[in-house]
């Protein structure tokens, strides 16, 4: 008898326990009940895929204990009949900052106020500011009832939120959104780590550039590992140390447009993560490389408003990928869906939350189902933070969060009555409201020529309006708390700011009370119920899709790129035969008359006379036309989101391959001047820049699909006054060097230190067995990383340069350290030392007749390529520039006009010399048989003013085609038109605009180093 009571007793504590422990002293009387409820007879949503009809939901202490059909509930529980009512799990954020500090942002002097070269943050922490991984959500939060409340209105019960501040930003929790302490909101902490672009409150210069984020990304998680193995031992670091920490959580990083989400699995990539990515809505422009990544997106619903494109020119302003995408946003979930990406939504971004809802509707509306709408607001985040066992579905032990709806969640009349966290009540709308619905005798003052009509399908969230005569119809603005009314309603539609305000109440079908006039004179009112309300010409109840959806799919097309003169289709390769042309082979052949070229393969497999075409070959007609292979600019900063990091002297760890912008008009601009290839630099503001990207100019693939594989790494260096900040400002008078003398000794400095980076790594290579498991790496270093491959010749420079003084100096430096530069390039003075660059071995890429723009190019000349030329110096001309790249045949003419250079030497300045300054001449540069088909076909000589490419042809692919172009240009201005109508159809209907803004497209230049931590630039129309 005994061991059955200490049994019982036993029971009765491990149910209790859930709510009857607490830490806190209660001022008052304890009160604390089982929490025993049942709900009956509802439809009960238990997950995506799992609905009951009339069955019952059973809570116990704030947990799921029962759901399902035929359940009793047991004695002492409090009933609650749901007839004709739905329940939901309450919706998850797993992007959120709610409870969180807000996020202050430096307040810079802007272009020349001091730099903030090393961290203000004291204490043991990582030498960078945006880099806060012991930042951890649990100890920032703090419960904030107005904004829980704004979030329980729209359903949601719990968020993992997180402090949205720096690059690495430190660990999340996950929160009910519950109004009571902090240690009862609180589900779990250090749940997740969180990583970003944005650099938040910082105001340290390093990183200035996207690519300096990536960077900084990198360093610190190489940093981690290094502190791990060994680096604890020799100094404290709490940053490294929660940084480790954090390592086993899942990572989510935020970007906030297609090309981070890519960049951002990049990293991940590198480091064995698969990141969950919260992308900007904008991933349907690139599903395909999306979805290959593999990685699980959070995805938010904050479509862009309409343009006011009522004025021509002001829709002038507005490119044609904004069109697009205002009117392709809602359906980027979709489409999502579709390709079978896994993600979650979110109501981050939105600037009026409660759109929030709203907006889920129109991605309904446009593709997305509502089964998988819902799903991606349970059980997808829940799994994805890998909390499906407290969250996501209202299985038994989950906790109890859980919505009470009018009817489906997703029709636009549905109304949330209650919204249960943890099994508490949160009342949102009253649900035994009277239904109020029907027309009424409105009678203000003396006027008897007003009724009020109550309408809608949902009589919980009705339409109003007021007629006057029966036929002028107002829409008011009316509020109903219970009983009580409030009503403003413009009477004279000629005065639509005269409102009269009525206040009052219901005695029942009637409501009356006081109020009023426009005037301040106040009036009596009353409306007597006389019957029924007409139909209602809102949504279907029940519904949530309307007939927009079908002109929004049946019209939309995609682009690629998605910019203006994107293709319709990504180009794809050929086998053709380009018959009966002038060919500059580039090679010993020369330049062949009425010849034929076979491309099969993406490469060139024959060139000859009288060649057979090969079966369903494309066969091209080459009579009176030059084919040239393609044009190589050996220096452009264009298909860039940044050009400079120039934080630091020395930045050898930026990578512009981080920041390739496949979205960039200039790609297309450059095909129609006949340029297949560009060395991507970093701009000259520090002496040690980043590494360049080699690329294809492949108009509709992504950033990836650009870059040349297997192509030599590069590097930019420069000298002259931009590295010494000449031009920079007064307030920049900090940064090492501040002289020309000063950037010897960066070089200097930089590489000692890179080489015994290297002997310090050859040292522990060189161990072997247990010696080497026994031994600590060294700490990997991705700038030393870089400079020592320049040392071990896997890296090669090219050099921004100007002053004949400064380029002696760097061949000299680089001859006692055993290296050789590989370019110096626009270099303007080097007719004065081209027997030294010959020497040395060094090319030079040169401006054809640029000067006087600055005092360090006063002495350049127009004769400068051609004397290099001459004296044995391999030369190339190149662009710097965006728009003279589209004329590069000229710029190579003028070695003609200016030195008498051969018309074929001075095509190989432009075309085969460049390919050889990059190492690619074994597959580019010249037309033979088994290199890669990049051809350009030109309607007269290339070297003349008045030659134009009629087709640019890039590994076997027509990328620009002149015969087409027509036609392309007609297709951009019908979509133009089309949206443009559509967008002023919107506005009419009442949907709001925003409006157009003028902004001139970036043309990145060496020197540029404002506003590089922009992401996603618009790019062209």
């Amino acid at each position: 008898m005994k061991k059955l009571v200490l049994t019982g007793l036993l029971a009765f504590a491990l149910t209790t326990v859930g709510w009857a422990q607490t830490t806190f002293p209660r001022n008052g009387v304890y009160d604390e009940r089982p929490g025993l409820y049942a709900f009956t007879n509802a439809t009960i949503i238990v997950d995506a895929k799992t609905t009951l009809q009339n069955a019952t939901l059973l809570i116990r202490d704030g947990r799921v204990e029962a759901v399902g059909t035929g359940i009793t509930p047991p004695a002492g529980a409090v009933v609650a009949d749901l007839k004709g009512r739905r329940i939901y799990p309450s919706l998850i954020d797993i992007d959120s900052d709610y409870g969180m500090p807000e996020v202050q942002r430096p307040r810079g002097g802007g272009f020349g106020a001091p730099p903030q070269l090393e961290s203000n943050k004291k204490g043991p922490y990582y030498w960078n500011q945006a880099v806060q991984p012991e930042n951890e959500a649990g100890m920032l939060f703090k419960v904030t009832g107005p904004k829980a409340d704004e979030l329980r209105k729209l359903g949601f019960g719990a968020v993992l939120t997180h402090p949205h501040d720096g690059i690495i930003r430190g660990s999340g929790s996950l929160v009910t959104l519950a109004d009571e302490r902090e240690n009862n909101v609180v589900l779990r902490q250090n749940l997740s780590a969180h990583y970003s672009f944005s650099k938040g409150s910082s105001g340290q210069n390093y990183p200035s550039s996207m690519m300096g984020a990536v960077a900084l990304i990198r360093q610190a998680l190489y940093d981690a590992d290094w502190y791990k193995r060994a680096g604890s031992k020799e100094q404290a670091n709490l940053s490294l140390d929660a940084l480790n920490r954090l390592q086993s959580l899942p990572a989510f990083f935020e970007t906030s447009d297609k090309l981070g989400v890519l960049r951002a699995d990049k990293i991940g990539d590198e480091f064995g993560k698969q990141f969950i990515i919260r992308g900007g809505g904008d991933e349907y422009q690139r599903i395909d490389e999306i979805k290959a990544t593999g990685a699980s997106l959070i995805v938010p619903v904050n479509y862009p408003q309409a343009y006011d494109v009522e004025d021509a020119w002001d829709a002038d302003n507005v490119a044609l990928s904004e069109l697009k995408h205002w009117e392709m946003a809602p359906m980027n979930a979709g489409m999502l869906a579709k390709a079978g990406i896994p993600f979650a939504l979110t109501s981050a971004g939105l600037r009026n939350r409660p759109d929030f809802m709203a907006n889920v509707r129109k991605a309904i509306e446009n593709g997305l189902t509502e089964q998988q709408a819902l799903e991606a607001l349970t059980a997808t985040p829940a799994r994805l933070m890998q909390a499906e066992d407290l969250l996501g579905s209202l299985q038994p032990g989950r906790i109890a969060n859980f919505i009470i709806t009018s009817g489906n969640l997703f029709a636009a009349d549905n109304v949330i009555y209650e919204n249960w966290i943890r099994g508490k009540q949160y009342v949102v709308v009253n649900r035994n409201l009277a239904d109020l619905r029907g027309t009424y005798n409105l009678m203000v003052g003396d006027r008897s020529n007003l009724k009020l009509i109550i309408s809608g399908g949902n009589s919980e969230k009705p339409d109003y309006q007021v007629t006057v005569n029966d036929t002028t119809k107002l829409t008011p603005k009316v509020a109903i708390d219970n009983n009580l009314i409030s009503m403003q309603v413009a009477l004279d539609r000629r005065q639509p700011t005269a409102l009269t305000r009525l206040t009052g109440y219901r005695d029942g079908v009637t409501f009356r009370g006081d109020g009023n006039l426009p005037n301040g004179s106040p009036v009596a009112w009353s409306a007597t119920r006389t019957g029924d309300a007409p139909a209602s010409t809102s949504a279907v109840s029940g519904s949530a899709t309307s007939s927009s959806a079908v002109s929004n799919t049946a019209t939309s097309v995609m682009m690629y790129p998605f910019v203006g003169m994107g293709n319709a289709r990504k180009p794809q390769p050929e086998t053709m035969l380009i018959r009966n042309a002038t060919i500059w082979t580039n090679e010993a052949d020369g330049i062949l008359q009425n010849a034929d070229v076979i491309v099969s393969g993406g490469k060139i497999s024959q060139v000859g006379k009288g060649l057979a075409a090969p079966a369903n070959a494309r066969v091209i007609d080459g009579t009176g036309k030059h084919l040239t292979n393609g044009i190589i600019d050996e220096h452009s900063h264009i298909a860039l989101l940044s050009v400079n990091e120039g934080s630091q002297s020395s930045t050898a760890e930026v990578r512009m391959g981080d920041v390739v912008n496949s979205e960039d008009i200039n790609i297309y601009r450059q095909l129609a001047g006949g340029v297949t290839s560009s060395q991507l630099l970093h701009g000259s503001a520090n002496a040690i820049g980043g590494q360049s990207a080699l690329i294809k100019l492949k108009w509709g693939e992504a950033p990836d699909g650009l870059l040349i594989k297997g192509a030599d790494g590069f590097i930019k260096f420069a000298l002259g006054e931009n590295v010494k900040q000449a031009n920079w400002g007064d307030g920049n008078r900090v940064r090492f060097p501040q002289t020309r003398m000063g950037v010897e000794q960066v070089f200097l400095d930089h590489f000692t230190r890179a080489r015994e980076y290297l002997r310090q790594w050859d040292n522990y290579n060189s161990l072997k067995g247990k010696l080497k498991e026994m031994a600590l790496a060294p700490r990997r270093d991705v700038e030393l990383e870089a400079l020592g491959e320049i040392l071990e010749k896997k890296r090669f420079i090219t050099c921004h340069s100007y002053v004949q003084s400064e380029i002696n100096m760097l061949m000299k430096l680089a001859d006692s350290l055993g290296f050789r530069v590989n370019t110096f390039t626009h270099i303007l003075e080097g007719y004065k030392v081209a027997d030294k660059m010959a020497k040395h071995g060094a090319g030079g890429s040169s401006f054809a007749d640029w000067w006087a723009y600055k005092m360090e190019v006063k002495d350049a000349i127009p004769y400068n390529a051609a004397i290099m030329h001459r004296q044995g110096v391999l030369v190339s001309i190149n662009s710097d520039d965006a728009e003279m790249a589209r004329r590069l045949n000229q710029e190579a003419a003028k070695a003609v006009e200016y030195g008498a250079v051969n018309e074929a030497e001075a095509w190989k300045m432009v075309t085969l010399n460049p390919a050889k300054l990059l190492h690619l001449d074994n597959r580019l540069g010249s037309i033979r048989a088994g290199k890669d088909a990049d051809l350009v076909l030109w309607n007269t000589n290339p070297l003349a003013i008045y030659a134009r490419p009629e087709k640019t042809i890039i590994d076997g692919t027509v990328y620009f085609d002149l015969q087409t172009e027509d036609a392309k240009r007609d297709a951009l201005q019908t979509e133009r038109a089309r949206i443009i109508q559509k967008m002023i159809a919107s506005k009419a209907g009442g949907a709001p605009t925003q409006r157009p803004n003028f902004r001139r497209q970036r043309m990145w230049h060496c020197e540029d180093i404002e506003g590089l931590m922009a992401e996603g630039e618009e790019q062209g129309k």
